[in-house]
């Protein structure tokens, strides 16, 4: 039996057309994007500027404020880091820092090495039982004080998405950067206007059906000059990301930015948000104590579903269900501990709640039979785990 993969949030395939695209570039047209001397070269440069206006058209922003990196982690650290770092050097009196408090593990990271290593003070914004910014929590933590402000568009565990315009206008009033990790806006939502929103984005190939290995960050024009690079060498990339640029892989992200935003993609969307509420449906039809942790479909991923199992622990369901159903958990492990999910104690949940929920996330290609037997898996496990009384 093939294995049946909900755990789309996670990474998703590379559509077939993009594939080919990328093909080439590894074979055929693998000339240096920077070696400027001579055709081939210049034609693998177009090719990387082409697909720079391709990421920059998904959100509305001009090419030369797409920078290519590895990946949203370093999209995000190049943002973070890089503002905070040469804030210090130019002295600057904003010294605090705001994350929301279910922000991805990485931000969180950045975080503490901003307090521990270059003396800011950062502080969480709280959500509510759903995952949405608390916006009277964050206009009192708000102040002439703050550099940057980050919330994430779509969270990765419970789907909630936010109202970046409405964040936007708050962060604005008082001169802070609002810094978005948008990695997994792209499936979730129309991101045409994101740009005039957020004053730098994130994103991840791997996330929108494009290659792993890539990610962009759009950094405001006039904003570039306050960023410190992570990375130094040969001044590619407005000099802010050195290094040769991974042709295939640039192309990859660029084809999957245009799938990603077209008309196709807003119908699958629709039909993705309709079967996630179909398995939902059967979810709780089940003859156990299941529960739905996120908001409603609108204002969710629509691929999105976080269900806690009473008295169930995931890890042991997930275990259970191997090979055969791929799904996740939040938990993280330090030192060989489990802890549970910051994202699941930041919206109420208790320890034991938030070590019973599991995160199933559905993808384009995910098939009404396909939910039909995960289902069953679901169930056989849960009989053969039984929960504890």
């Amino acid at each position: 039996m093939k294995s049946l993969y909900f755990d789309y949030q996670a990474s998703t395939p590379v559509t077939e057309d993009v594939l080919l695209k990328i093909q080439p570039y590894f074979t055929e047209s693998f000339a240096n994007p920077h070696a400027s001397n001579h055709a081939m070269g210049w034609e693998s440069a177009a090719s990387v500027e082409k697909a720079t206006q391709q990421v920059a058209d998904l959100i509305g922003a001009d090419s030369d404020e797409i920078i290519f990196t590895s990946g949203a982690t370093e999209s995000n650290n190049l943002a973070i880091l890089g503002l905070a770092k040469r804030a210090l050097i130019t002295k600057s009196s904003r010294t605090r820092i705001l994350l929301s408090a279910i922000e991805h593990k990485c931000i969180l990271s950045i975080g503490r090495v901003l307090e521990e290593q270059y003396d800011y003070t950062v502080e969480p914004i709280p959500v509510d039982r759903n995952g949405h910014i608390l916006t009277a929590d964050l206009e009192r933590l708000l102040g002439e004080d703050v550099l940057l402000v980050s919330v994430m568009a779509v969270n990765n565990e419970i789907g909630s998405i936010q109202d970046i315009e409405l964040l936007s206008k708050i962060i604005r009033k008082t001169g802070a950067i609002f810094h978005c990790d948008a990695a997994q806006a792209p499936i979730a939502m129309t991101m045409e206007r994101f740009a005039i929103h957020a004053d730098m984005i994130a994103m991840s190939g791997h996330k929108m059906y494009g290659p792993k290995g890539i990610g962009a960050l759009y950094i405001r024009r006039d904003l570039q000059n306050e960023i410190e690079p992570l990375i130094y060498g040969g001044d590619q990339q407005n000099g802010l990301r050195s290094g040769t640029m991974p042709t295939p892989l640039c192309v990859g992200m660029g084809a999957a930015a245009q799938y990603i935003g077209s008309v196709e993609v807003h119908k699958k969307r629709t039909e993705l948000q309709a079967r996630t509420s179909k398995f939902l449906e059967m979810l709780l039809g089940l003859p156990w104590n299941v529960k739905l942790y996120g908001n409603s479909p609108s204002k969710r991923h629509p691929g999105n579903l976080s269900i806690g199992f009473q008295g169930i622990n995931a890890e042991d369901l997930l275990g259970v269900l191997q090979p055969h159903l791929a799904a996740s958990t939040g938990s993280a492990c330090a030192s060989g501990i489990p802890e549970p999910s910051h994202v699941l104690k930041a919206i109420g949940l208790s320890s034991e709640e938030a070590k019973s929920v599991i995160r199933f996330s559905l993808g384009f290609e995910t098939s009404d039979q396909e939910i039909t037997e995960a289902i069953k898996l679901i169930n056989a496990a849960l009989i053969i785990i039984q929960p504890e009384s």
